[in-house]
């Protein structure tokens, strides 16, 4: 054989060895992600569904408020002042929620419309000069 058929042939073989390895280390990589993926999303999408449910039943509070009535303790007049205008903001934030959600929703689907314009729509005083 010539000298040049046998460096391209231990070129070739390098390169295979080297794919061959990569290629097992893919396999290992996707046997890791079958075994833990499937725990990481359940306990993702439990956080999320964590996240979205209510601190409080509906019921609950009407339970805090009939407890607060029924209580022997006598309340100080600052005190009872500072839980009537706790208890206000709280329904005050409540009851604005909706809207904040809808212009968050709202802020969410412009952004993803700016997202989706293609390099056409942009002006080219604000395209990179590409090197090279």
């Amino acid at each position: 054989m010539a000298p040049e058929m046998v460096e391209t042939h231990e070129a070739e073989d390098s390169e295979v060895e080297r794919l061959e390895s990569d290629l097992e280390q893919m396999a290992h990589k996707i046997l890791e992600y079958r075994t833990t993926l499937p725990d990481q999303l359940s306990a993702t999408l439990r956080s999320i569904l964590d996240a979205h449910r209510p601190l409080l039943p509906s019921g609950a509070s009407e339970q805090n408020i009939s407890r607060e009535e029924s209580s022997s303790a006598p309340e100080d007049p600052e005190t009872a002042k500072k839980v009537k205008l706790l208890n206000e903001k709280i329904s005050s934030n409540c009851s604005a929620m909706p809207i904040v959600l809808k212009r968050m929703k709202d802020c969410i689907s412009r952004i993803e419309k700016l997202d989706s314009y293609t390099d056409e729509m942009i002006h080219p005083a604000f395209k990179r000069k590409k090197i090279g």
